[in-house]
């Protein structure tokens, strides 16, 4: 099966997102209106829509996040190392997660304008991915829910 992943999320200043997601990011602008922007993250359409509704400043990357996971380090590197140039808000710091485990994974998590969490990440091994099912480790347990 071929398919692109589709996301939309919520946004309250268009040129803010803009800046983020284009600038920041690097991620390529579809179309645009005065109420949303279609975007593209790592060749997925991504929707940024206008909303109305109060957006609050999340107390923890649960329940809802959203992102990539990278194939290789250094791709994984190179968007911690735009995200710092491009002064990004960073609301988790890169780091490590399950070390030495079949788990392992280097991640962190990006802050938008309106709040909404990114999460980027590269397993050590693929098979982490969809696999190690007999690994009940998801996320972190000390984490706020």
């Amino acid at each position: 099966m071929a398919a692109l992943f589709h996301v939309a999320f919520p946004m309250k200043n268009l040129e803010a997102t803009k800046r983020f997601y284009v600038e920041g990011l690097g991620c390529a602008l579809g179309r645009e209106s005065n109420v949303a922007l279609t975007l593209n993250l790592g060749g997925h359409q991504i929707v940024a829509q206008m909303t109305s509704e109060p957006v609050e400043k999340p107390r923890s990357i649960y329940p809802r996040h959203f992102g990539l996971v990278l194939t290789s380090k250094e791709e994984w590197q190179g968007i911690v190392d735009r995200a710092k140039d491009q002064q990004l808000s960073f609301f988790k710091e890169p780091n490590i997660r399950f070390s030495g485990s079949p788990l392992e994974h280097h991640t962190f998590f990006l802050e938008d304008p309106a709040h909404n969490l990114l999460e980027f990440k590269h397993y050590t091994h693929e098979s982490a991915i969809f696999g190690e099912r007999e690994f009940s480790d998801v996320g972190d347990a000390d984490e706020p829910r």
